[in-house]
């Protein structure tokens, strides 16, 4: 018998734990509204084909007395990244990640 379990419905929904240092960076993307739900994947630039892609979900995330949709990708080895949307390979984004730093961008809308 096979069982299907869908995706977390609640990820995303509280902190995002940072580990960041030496080669590894972390990025937050600031999202226009509207496009929360969404998974966006990111690919470094050198990308052979190969490999797991990591992909997050667009949700809103408090920024002083307020909310802001964006990205979150908690760990990456230092370079240049693709942005895109989930199931599609258009680049909406590219930008680069320093190691032991927060990289910050913003969708274009």
């Amino acid at each position: 018998m096979t069982h299907v379990h869908p995706e977390n419905p609640h990820a995303g929904q509280g902190s995002v734990l940072l580990d960041i240092g030496g080669d590894v960076g972390a990025l937050v993307v600031t999202m226009p509204d509207g496009l929360e739900g969404r998974e966006v994947e990111i690919r470094p630039t050198t990308y052979d084909g190969s490999g797991h892609l990591p992909h997050v979900a667009v949700v809103r995330r408090p920024v002083g007395t307020s909310t802001v949709p964006s990205l979150v990708f908690p760990e990456l080895r230092e370079g240049r990244y693709q942005l895109y949307e989930k199931g599609t390979h258009d680049v909406r984004l590219v930008t680069e990640v320093t190691g032991g730093v927060v990289a910050e961008a913003t969708w274009p809308a």
